[in-house]
């Protein structure tokens, strides 16, 4: 059998194709691969230009440079170039890559060096200061206050917001024999696991890019790991995936799955060119999510869950969630309503306010 570190090093694409339990979803955009890309260095911002020659970029994209990252920003360039004619001439998009905190200290939780915000602080930096025209964000990673001066009006069309569980000992974590060593560094997957294994031993702090967690699953340090299977897809890594978690099983983050697309406040020209893209029905759900976290004050330190969807029935559908770090307590609630914009906020409000009353004071020191 090949190994992780081999197909890694191939980047081969999968075939496989995971349909979604639950509730609909957007087909999955595959990303396309970035073609004749030259890097240059400038200070602490390289650049990955399109193609060779000196023409002023019309957009510059700015962007984390991990290998998922780039995929979402190579999607964004590519709905770009297909959206306006302008932007498929030669050297129209620039993408601009930014060292983030939280790129470059991996030794720590991310909520002992100031939380999710890290991934975003650099690229909104550089937004403000006019050096990008339009940030590319996976929203999981973005604080629920924006940044003054900087608006986020766009979500793409949203991949599978399911958790992926990956071992080459087991096929489940049911599977998994009691002591066995599960990777992340995610709070809300922590609690939810050991809730339902508490048997399962979890080594925090499992932090790194898709490529760098499979190779510590691969050289033994765990016996399993948890990722995101939006990242999974967009990578065109899927063969990696042992099995998949049910909704059910495993609440997904607020805005797992969907990339948001922030630009200056009053710079109508780009504001313009990504609405073209904006996927509206992922958007509700994002704000109907974000309300929810927002609510709850939510932190890294925080176990938080939610996700919002349409129904059979065209509606919304939300479930939320906290739990207790070590997993012991776990309150659940859910709401149902209209799919439109003031009803899902209040929704995610109203789901916020009920935990938090539930929950009380001290929930959260387990």
């Amino acid at each position: 059998m090949e190994t992780l570190n081999q197909s890694l090093m191939s980047f081969r694409s999968s075939s496989s194709i995971i349909s979604a339990n639950g509730c609909l979803k957007s087909p999955p955009v595959l990303c396309q691969r970035p073609r004749n890309n030259t890097f240059f260095i400038k200070a602490s911002v390289s650049a990955v230009e399109q193609h060779t020659h000196k023409k002023v970029a019309l957009i510059r994209i700015g962007t984390r440079g991990s290998p998922l990252a780039l995929a979402q920003a190579y999607e964004t360039r590519d709905k770009l170039m297909a959206s306006s004619s302008e932007l498929a001439e030669d050297g129209a998009i620039e993408i601009v890559v930014i060292k983030t905190t939280g790129d470059k200290i991996l030794s720590q939780p991310l909520a002992d060096i100031g939380g999710k915000g890290l991934f975003t602080k650099e690229i909104d930096e550089a937004l403000l200061n006019s050096e990008i025209d339009i940030a590319v964000h996976s929203m999981k990673d973005v604080p629920t206050y924006l940044p003054e001066k900087t608006i986020l009006p766009c979500n793409l069309p949203r991949e599978d917001v399911r958790d992926a569980f990956i071992s080459l000992k087991a096929t489940s974590l049911a599977d998994l024999p009691a002591g066995s060593v599960v990777g992340t560094a995610s709070l809300r997957r922590k609690s939810q696991l050991l809730h339902r294994y508490p048997s399962l031993t979890v080594l925090e702090n499992f932090r790194g890019n898709v490529q760098t967690r499979l190779k510590k699953l691969n050289d033994g340090v765990v016996e399993a790991t948890l990722l995101a299977l939006a990242g999974l897809k967009r990578l065109n890594m899927t063969e990696h995936v042992s099995s998949v978690l049910p909704i059910d099983d495993m609440l997904p983050a607020v805005a797992q799955g969907a990339i948001g697309i922030a630009c200056r406040e009053g710079d109508d020209t780009m504001a313009n060119y990504i609405a073209k893209l904006n996927h509206e029905d992922t958007r509700l759900a994002v704000a109907c999510e974000r309300a929810f976290l927002l609510t709850l004050d939510g932190s890294c330190r925080t176990p938080i869950a939610g996700y919002a969807c349409k129904d059979e029935d065209g509606g919304c559908l939300f479930r939320g969630l906290v739990a207790s770090p070590d997993g012991t307590k776990v309150l659940e609630t859910s709401r149902k309503g209209s799919y439109t914009y003031e009803d899902m906020i209040l929704m995610g409000k109203d789901a916020g306010e009920e935990l938090l009353s539930r929950a009380g004071p001290g929930f959260f020191d387990s």
